[in-house]
């Protein structure tokens, strides 16, 4: 038996309970990992939700870093007493042991504490594939990013700064603003005091920028369509103010031909190979430490709602992580 959050039902944090659960044998394909730090992302808020539906009761959470300790059949690139982390589906990260799908385990560095592994995973493997892959940016380039004091926009800042890319960043508050700046952003837009469009065009004398990164949604997607030089690109990768509502093509078109994607990082990191790709590329920015991973809350298991009720009150900074 172990302990793990589970919920029967969609709604908000209360719905999260702690519970004794069995934890089965691994089968072929299959580990049994012991889970030493948890992360704690806004995907998780949208199954908890029902934005993104699910098969109830569930398991919740895609991200954390522990020990092997039984493999299944098969299974040959992890082994009993390896250190690993994970970042992706299936749910059930919020748990002290769980029996999971081995092929999302990457080793983890000796060099890497299990509280950064379970922080960086999915929030760094998700600006790996931004920043080199659905848009590779390239030295000297001026591009925008919202929530800079996030999770993902603080490793964000850090790593375009490496990549001697201006990274112009929107926040909520001045304080969040100094923090973003602290950790490479080349600007900073306060959303709350400042116009995020005309700002944009001042920084880039008019021209606008060949790239939006864009996890909020709803609230500022139309801001973000506005900021795209012609043919620019909007990456809309998460919807923490809700769903982008329905538009017409047109819009794309009124704007200069501009494109959009909406990237997952299970499409992106689908094979075995590009998953150890982009775990090494991550891996080695950490190492370097040209990214600092900033774990600035952290909650025990138990009390994994209240996490949920921070994050969604955009009170936290950095990354948020549960210990079992």
């Amino acid at each position: 038996m172990a302990k793990a959050i589970r919920f029967s039902r969609t709604g908000g944090p209360e719905v999260l309970q702690l519970a004794e659960v069995e934890v089965d044998e691994p089968g072929p394909g299959e580990a049994r990992v012991r889970n030493h730090a948890i992360g704690v992302n806004f995907i998780d808020v949208y199954f908890r939700t029902g934005l993104y539906p699910l098969d109830l009761p569930s398991g919740l959470g895609q991200e954390g870093a522990g020990v092997v300790e039984a493999v299944g059949e098969g299974v040959e690139h992890v082994k009993p007493g390896d250190r690993v982390a994970y970042a992706a589906r299936p749910n059930g990260a919020y748990s002290e042991l769980r029996t999971m799908p081995a092929d999302i385990l990457v080793k983890l560095p000796d060099a890497i504490s299990f509280e950064t592994g379970a922080a960086m995973m999915l929030q760094g493997l998700t600006v790996q594939y931004l920043l080199k892959q659905t848009y590779p940016v390239k030295a000297g380039e001026t591009i925008l990013f919202h929530a800079a004091a996030g999770g993902v926009g603080l490793i964000a800042c850090q790593w375009a700064r490496a990549l001697g890319v201006n990274l112009i960043g929107t926040v909520g508050s001045n304080e969040k603003a100094e923090l973003a700046k602290a950790h490479g952003a080349a600007h900073v837009i306060n959303y709350n005091t400042e116009d995020v469009v005309q700002r944009v065009l001042e920084i880039t004398d008019g021209a606008r920028v060949p790239v939006v990164y864009d996890s909020v949604g709803k609230d500022t997607f139309a801001r973000s369509l506005d900021c795209l030089r012609p043919r620019g690109l909007m990456v809309s990768f998460g919807n923490s103010s809700g769903a982008v509502p329905p538009f017409a093509l047109s819009e794309l078109v009124s704007r200069g031909s501009l494109y959009i994607t909406r990237p997952t990082l299970q499409s992106y990191a689908a094979t075995r190979q590009d998953l150890e790709a982009m775990a090494a590329d991550l891996f080695e920015v950490v190492a370097s430490g040209k990214v600092t991973i900033e774990i600035n809350q952290r909650f025990p298991l138990a009390d994994a709602g209240r996490a949920h009720i921070e994050l969604e009150a955009r009170r936290t900074t950095g990354k948020t992580i549960l210990i079992p």
